[in-house]
């Protein structure tokens, strides 16, 4: 893809939405699209936090590891136009969990310095990976607690 249609690709994310032409043409420029086949691992949990990714079509799950038998099991499934890896950037951990292609990926990756400048410098679009952010922690919230009601009837049985 070149410069002026991965601008026009971003300025669809509603992430980017209301970015100025100018700014989504840096983004554009600094970001790399990126394609995963199937099953492919965009990155792994315990690895350092770089880049945040926005995937521009296809889906990714998220993978967890299991502590009962050291395996992992998908946790969650990622879209075209969400954010992934962006916890990690934004408080310089290790990554959370494993990433994996479901079917062809394309992503763009950002690097975490123009990450946390896009954030910084664009009130809106801070506000919207804040809203991301914030829904994530509220599904995590919900699937624990349904883990805690499963193991708790585990329990009594």
């Amino acid at each position: 893809m070149d410069i002026q249609r991965e601008t026009e690709a971003l300025s669809k994310v509603p992430l980017f939405s209301k970015l100025e032409q100018s700014k989504l043409k840096l983004l554009a420029f600094t970001s790399e699209l990126q394609t995963y086949e199937d099953g492919e691992t965009v990155f792994t949990e315990g690895e350092a936090a770089d880049c945040t990714f926005v995937i521009m079509d296809g889906e990714a799950d998220i993978y967890a590891k299991i502590k009962t038998d050291g395996g992992e099991m998908v946790v969650g499934t990622l879209r075209a136009n969400q954010l992934l890896g962006e916890l990690g950037v934004l408080t310089s951990s290790p990554r959370s969990a494993t990433i994996r292609a479901k079917g062809r990926l394309m992503t763009l990756r950002i690097s975490g310095d123009m990450f946390l400048r896009l954030l910084a410098e664009n009130p809106p679009v801070a506000l919207d990976v804040m809203r991301q952010l914030s829904g994530k922690l509220v599904l995590a919230h919900r699937q624990a607690e349904e883990l805690q009601d499963k193991l708790q009837q585990y329990g009594d049985a």
